[in-house]
């Protein structure tokens, strides 16, 4: 699999964009951008650079052989002339997951079900023995896209999700996803020479992604197991090279205030705990108290809040108060600043009385977010 392929990488709604940039920003050439995902040409040892590299992505998908079926019995008889004995050991494991959209499969279980059945009768039959096969995605993950007629197997690379970056351990509540949190911080006007405010820090994980970014810590690089490795092309020594060479261009320190406060003592030591297991809890600052009381260092730079949403409506009633708070926060203390809320919210956010400069749509889970940006001079101009 040195050979060039399709390679996929698949991504959170909202987020293809700035993951095209950041997969160009690694050298690589995009060729199709899609709603979910991106699509480069590439080779094994690419996807393990991905995996280790990418902040923003949910999965490295490498194609292996695209086809036509109509029914599940073609879909057996077409991946079963896959000569799998070559890809996978034969005393090893595999899973299955899948996107299908087909009339003749009403539970995605049961296509599957066909694609495991192949792969395992096929080694079975060319090697005598047959690999473990399950739900766990600890192994070799098999990827099976199969819309009307048209069918995509890939290797699924990483295995489990690399959206998730190994160090956060304690999430504290609704937590961000690491790869949406890398996307939001990527969207601000932040430079990495700035000072970076999270007022409402939560668990810790916008802070900690600037800090990885600023120090260059790949999102991969303490993580032990990944899909391709259980792979025959698996070139061992290669891995072994690139985090070396990976953990060669970590910088030692930030050059900028990256702060962290939060009202809750429990949430303020989950986000220490987490910024230690990622290996920057000496390029944070955390502070205990409430945000309208934060002391701001010298402009410019960003602050950026990730308010609750308030899903209820009593709930909603309640965080008026605190939206309206951010914004005289904003109008008080960040004089200077570019300010950020990321907000499932459109009729809060209106309560910040401030007029943004930017909207921009990402969705946390199933529900439909702003990144919305202000500009923060003095005398700033309220909504109409």
């Amino acid at each position: 699999m040195r050979d060039q392929h399709t390679i996929v990488i698949t991504c959170g709604k909202g987020i293809n964009g700035i993951l095209k940039d950041e997969i160009e920003k690694l050298g690589y050439r995009h060729l199709v951008v899609n709603p979910y995902s991106v699509e480069i040409k590439g080779s094994l040892n690419d996807c393990m650079h991905l995996n280790l590299h990418l902040r923003t992505a949910t999965r490295v998908l490498l194609l292996i052989r695209r086809f036509r079926a109509d029914n599940p019995d073609s879909l057996y008889h077409a991946i079963s002339k896959i000569p799998w004995e070559d890809y996978l050991y034969d005393n090893g494991y595999v899973s299955v997951t899948s996107f299908i959209k087909n009339p003749s499969i009403k539970d995605t279980r049961f296509g599957n079900q066909k694609v495991k059945d192949a792969i395992v009768d096929r080694i079975h039959g060319q090697r005598g023995r047959r690999p473990d096969s399950g739900p766990a995605r600890d192994g070799v993950v098999i990827h099976l896209h199969w819309v009307n007629q048209d069918c995509y197997i890939y290797f699924d690379t990483s295995g489990e999700t690399i959206s998730k970056h190994g160090y956060r351990r304690i999430p504290f509540k609704a937590p961000l996803r690491e790869s949406l949190a890398a996307a939001l911080v990527k969207s601000t006007r932040w430079q990495q020479h700035q000072p970076f405010i999270n007022p409402m820090g939560g668990s810790g994980t916008l802070a900690i992604e600037a800090a990885m970014m600023v120090r260059n810590i790949p999102p991969g690089l303490n993580r032990s197991n990944f899909g391709f490795m259980h792979l025959k092309a698996f070139d061992r020594e290669q891995w072994a090279v690139m985090v070396d060479r990976a953990r060669e261009n970590i910088r030692p320190s930030v050059s900028a205030p990256i702060m962290v406060n939060d009202i809750s003592l429990e949430a303020l030591r989950a986000a220490k705990k987490n910024a230690e297991w990622a290996g920057v809890e000496q390029s944070i600052v955390f502070d205990h108290g409430d945000f309208k009381n934060m002391k701001i260092p010298q402009p410019p730079g960003i602050v950026i809040l990730n308010p609750e949403y308030g899903s209820r409506l009593g709930e909603a009633q309640k965080l008026t108060k605190t939206y309206g708070e951010i914004g005289d926060f904003f109008k008080t203390h960040c004089n200077g600043y570019w300010g950020y809320i990321f907000s499932g919210n459109p009729d809060l956010t209106k309560k910040i009385g401030l007029r943004s400069s930017k909207k921009s749509t990402f969705y946390n889970g199933k529900i439909e977010c702003r990144l919305i940006e202000f500009e923060l001079y003095q005398g700033s101009k309220k909504n109409d």
